[in-house]
């Protein structure tokens, strides 16, 4: 079983312990899902943004507070009118879990949850289950435009150095550096060499690199699989923590991760919160004032290939993004940037040169 497959079946274990809480209605949604090959992060994620919608719905209806979630029935869906669910929304700006624990949402996490209990609606609606969809007479929360957040060339080479270097690193971290530094250069280089996810980066085996094609296979969100290609500074990283670390790591791997390409100190195969902290840790080390993030290295990527070649099909291909539209969106700002600097140029043809 490889990695992937792992995700994909700890996912579906995960979901059948979140169908034993949710209502037993639910069960016919999950399952039109599955058969409509959505992607089991996917599936998981509208399980708990559904079962977040249900706790609202007991903590502000007595006569729900008072049964387990898994008994409440079917009509409570026809019961919620529109204003129940702006109310929803309201209520996600900030609650509390049941441990006490405070939660925020802005306009992209309130948006999710509306779409997991549309998506969720719709089916009961199309199906005749119920007469009311009242998730469908909501706007969506309106989403502000967000500067993209990257990082500049001399920030890159400070990053990269601060990681060759292990400068201003503590005591602690310096001790498993000298034991990790090449790995984890050749992570940062090939996130910000080809923009590929961080979930990407991890799931990669050994096999899956090819440094004659100088490209990887990658298996994508949703389990399409795709070659990437990379270019020398990838490759020779890669080659760098092949050489020097990882035969020292793989000699005491767990037999289930002695294929993995990144390995830990633990023997096993890195995981996506381990290369957030290794990120964390170096920018800090680095004195870089943005909060960068695995993703902002893919942001900080897919920025400059668009700067270079002015392709939105071309990025949206190396991102690996279903629809164009999304990188559009994502990269609308340079558009702008683009426009801007047009305006000015046309300045030009009413001077003439001296």
């Amino acid at each position: 079983m490889d990695y992937v497959e792992k995700i994909n079946l700890e996912n579906k274990r995960k979901l059948q312990g979140l169908l034993k809480e949710l209502p037993k209605f639910c069960a016919d949604f999950f399952r039109y899902l599955d058969t409509r090959n959505t992607a089991s992060r996917t599936r998981l994620s509208y399980g708990y943004d559904i079962r977040l919608f249900f706790e609202f719905i007991q903590e502000k209806n007595p006569i729900y507070g008072k049964i387990p979630m898994h008994e409440i029935p079917l009509d409570v869906l026809d019961e919620m009118t529109p204003v129940d669910i702006e109310e929803y929304l309201s209520y996600l700006s900030y609650y509390e879990k049941k441990d006490g624990q405070a939660v925020t949402n802005g306009e992209k996490g309130k948006s999710r949850k509306l779409s997991a209990i549309r998506t969720m609606y719709n089916y009961y609606f199309k199906k005749e289950f119920i007469k009311t969809n009242a998730p469908s007479m909501v706007e969506t929360p309106k989403k502000h435009k967000e500067n993209i957040i990257r990082l500049d060339k001399d920030e890159v080479a400070d990053l990269i150095s601060t990681v060759e270097n292990g400068s201003s690193l503590t005591a602690k971290q310096l001790a498993s550096h000298q034991k990790t530094k090449y790995r984890d250069v050749a992570i940062l280089t090939l996130l910000l060499g080809t923009g590929i996810r961080v979930s990407e980066c991890v799931g990669l085996d050994v096999k899956d690199v090819s440094f004659k094609n100088q490209g990887m296979r990658v298996v994508r969100k949703g389990g399409n699989e795709s070659m990437v290609y990379f270019g020398e500074e990838v490759s020779n990283a890669l080659l760098d923590y092949l050489e020097m670390e990882r035969p020292l790591l793989a000699e005491k791997a767990l037999p289930e991760h002695e294929h993995a390409l990144f390995l830990s100190l633990k023997y096993s195969r890195l995981t996506t919160r381990s290369v957030e902290k290794l990120v964390k840790k170096y920018t800090g080390a680095a004195n870089i004032s943005k909060k960068i993030t695995p993703h902002k290295l893919r942001s900080t990527y897919g920025t400059n290939l668009y700067k270079e070649t002015g392709d939105i099909y071309l990025v949206a291909d190396a991102l690996g993004h279903k629809s164009v539209e999304t990188t559009r969106q994502h990269y609308a700002a340079i558009d702008d940037e683009r426009r801007r600097l047009a305006g000015k140029f046309s300045g030009s043809i009413f001077h003439e040169d001296h």
